[in-house]
């Protein structure tokens, strides 16, 4: 997760302008924040792709480098985008600033550590945040995304409530998704791997559920996928616009909300 669509789904702005934009600024907006996501993983992807087919400056720069050369390139351009929202005044919510400080954590730590593992889950991790954050207020009565999107769009409340469900239980299964992944492509470690006292993956190749992880060498199928992770975000977001369509309610409307 490649993940950064995870983040302009919920980490749209909570905050308005005292003024309502009109609707070219709006779609403006949107333009960039799709491309605050894309570009990074874009460029990962590139970069990845780029410096494993290379040897350069004495080993700095080859296939045994590749990954962390990308994650960098990911967290600076990710942090880049946040900021400029940030200075630009641009709506930034918590759960977007929450979401980016796992991915920059977990990439940094892997990088400075030399420990692929941390960029592995680095996306589980996150993708877990975001559907624990909203399907966990829902249980108290909270709707973290009717908060989010309320002020982009008037769905009456069992709409909010099913669309929260749907993105919660989404997000959970992409973090499923991203471990199947990983384990499955990236070769086995030559040690155990514990983060924060937790067993993360066994030596070598294991079997759970009656299937074998960490049996191939493949790891640029995990990196590549990242695009494709994007495209399944859009997919589902695409899915679920008909019924955001048929609730989508005229403003100013009086409609009650119905149970």
């Amino acid at each position: 997760m490649q993940n950064q669509m995870a983040r302009q789904r919920v980490g749209q702005g909570v905050t308005e302008s005292s003024e309502p934009k009109s609707g070219l600024a709006t779609t403006a907006d949107k333009a960039n924040q799709v491309w605050g996501d894309f570009i990074p993983v874009i460029a990962f992807v590139l970069v990845y792709n780029v410096f494993r087919r290379v040897d350069l400056f004495d080993g700095l720069i080859n296939a045994d480098t590749a990954l962390f050369w990308a994650t960098g390139v990911l967290l600076v351009l990710m942090l880049g985008f946040l900021a400029r929202q940030i200075i630009t005044r641009q709506p930034v919510s918590q759960a977007m600033v929450m979401s980016s400080a796992i991915v920059g954590g977990f990439g940094l730590i892997g990088i400075l550590l030399q420990e692929r593992a941390f960029i592995y889950v680095k996306p589980t991790v996150q993708q877990m945040f975001m559907g624990g954050i909203i399907l966990i207020p829902l249980l108290f009565g909270k709707n973290l995304w009717k908060s989010l999107f309320a002020h982009v769009f008037d769905l009456p409340d069992f709409a909010w409530r099913t669309l929260a469900i749907r993105w919660g239980f989404f997000f959970i299964a992409m973090a499923l998704w991203n471990e199947y992944l990983w384990r499955t492509f990236v070769p086995g470690f030559e040690a155990p791997v514990t983060m924060a006292g937790i067993p993360v993956a066994p030596a070598g190749a294991y079997e759970w559920f009656g299937l074998t992880f960490g049996a191939k060498d493949a790891e640029g199928v995990w990196a590549n996928w990242k695009l494709g992770n994007m495209v399944i975000v859009l997919v589902f977001g695409a899915l679920n616009a008909p019924y955001m369509l048929k609730h989508l309610r005229e403003p100013n409307s009086s409609q009650p909300d119905a149970a």
